[in-house]
């Protein structure tokens, strides 16, 4: 094995203070964590972040795969190559009831994190306020602040089902605020908005000329029979919002890093712009494999097969953990994750994760990562393979009734 041995000359290097604030990505770090720890070959089951056990599907693979072998490997436009942003536009119609012009108002994104920054940066001037949710996705702070924003953290009302109230998302404008970001169906929730609840936060930004991000890669895996609904589609409001969305979460496509954003076609050309200063374009090889994914016979597909096997496993794995005493869950109305509320166990959500990676070697995010309001919780990816979230039922329970004996994890009596 490889071993750098050299030594470095002791010198001063420049380091940012934004980068020396920043936290971690704490579902990044966890995932990395676990696999190092198994590649020293320790059994870990790893439940942190939102991978599927799939593979991306032959097909799609295939198309990509062609895409090297024909030469389409050169850059393709900034926003992005024609016969892609034709797909996405098709399938925004199709699938989302959304009408939008390929060449003014969608762009290739390298996944919905990059979607994100462009819009960010399109429409954000230094100390601008964001308003975001808690609990809301890990990057959204970070990001918001690296894009010279400021984070206006609202808390949501879980006997509301995790969603804002009118009031409360009121009370935090102010005349600095620009955007309101919000993800649906959630991360790490699993809610999904009903137009009642797109409707408060559609008002509120009506009301005060704000934009609107939305958040929807979680948009095709939504479960028992929900539908997810875009708040562009809302009266007025396409006017006014940002739509991420991609391809690595429905269609098990994370390394392909690709996406897109639809958007009024100001905002649409300023994130084109910036795309080509930062990025130049998404991988055009990503585009080939991604306009294979849109084409509607594979949505079809994903429909009535993996879609349907994921929300299996949901069911399944939410149904295990519910019977463990001291958790509380309930199966999650769209996404990936179990929600489990570990409160009654008295530890808090880092002390469970902690423990729980280090005596049963199974990794889950603790809820504090989310937002102040979520220390409550930890979050569970359900969609890893069925032997998986088996084994990691068994020994979350194991590690739950151990804890119950002792009242305390057995890493803290060392």
């Amino acid at each position: 094995m490889y071993q750098a041995t050299r030594t470095l000359p002791s010198i001063h290097c420049p380091i940012s203070s934004r980068s020396l604030l920043l936290p971690i990505s704490s579902t990044v770090a966890l995932a990395d964590e676990a696999s190092e720890m198994r590649a020293r070959g320790e059994s870990v089951i790893d439940l942190s972040a939102g991978r599927v056990s799939e593979a991306t599907d032959r097909e799609i693979g295939a198309a990509g795969s062609a895409a090297i072998v024909q030469g389409i490997t050169h850059s393709t436009p900034a926003r992005g190559a024609p016969d892609y942003l034709l797909a996405v536009a098709e399938k925004l119609a199709r699938e989302n009831d959304l009408i939008y012009v390929p060449e003014t108002e969608i762009v290739a994104t390298l996944g919905c994190k990059n979607g994100l920054v462009l819009a960010l940066m399109s429409i954000l001037d230094p100390g601008d306020e964001v308003i975001v949710e808690d609990p809301c996705f890990v990057s959204y702070g970070p990001t918001i602040e690296l894009c010279g924003g400021k984070t206006v953290v609202v808390p949501t009302d879980p006997a509301n089902r995790w969603t804002w109230t009118r009031e409360a998302l009121e009370r935090a404008v102010t005349p600095k605020t620009r955007a309101i970001l919000f993800c649906s169906p959630g991360n790490p929730t699993g809610t999904v908005h009903t137009e009642a609840n797109l409707s408060v936060i559609a008002e509120v930004a009506s009301q005060h000329g704000l934009m609107v991000i939305a958040d929807e890669i979680y948009e095709s895996v939504t479960w028992g029979g929900r539908r997810h609904t875009p708040i562009a589609s809302l009266p007025g409001m396409q006017s006014r919002t940002i739509g991420l969305m991609g391809m690595t979460k429905s269609y098990a496509m994370g390394g392909w890093r690709i996406g897109y954003a639809y958007a009024p076609a100001l905002v649409a050309e300023r994130m084109t712009m910036i795309q080509g200063h930062l990025s130049t374009c998404a991988s055009s090889i990503s585009q080939v494999a991604a306009t294979r994914a849109l084409r509607a016979d594979i949505s079809k597909r994903f429909a009535t097969t993996l879609w349907r096997e994921w929300e299996d496993r949901c069911v399944t794995f939410t149904g295990a953990l519910s019977k463990i005493p001291w958790l509380r869950v309930e199966m999650p109305e769209a996404g990936y994750y179990a929600w489990i509320d570990v409160s009654q166990t008295g530890l808090t959500s880092t002390e469970f994760a902690n423990g729980l990676l280090h005596e049963e070697k199974v990794v889950v995010v603790p809820g504090a990562s989310f937002g102040n309001a979520s220390d409550a919780y930890v979050r569970a990816t359900c969609v890893k393979s069925r032997d998986e979230i088996a084994t990691a039922a068994v020994r979350i329970r194991s590690y739950v009734e151990r804890v119950a004996a002792t009242g305390q994890p057995q890493e803290s009596l060392l």
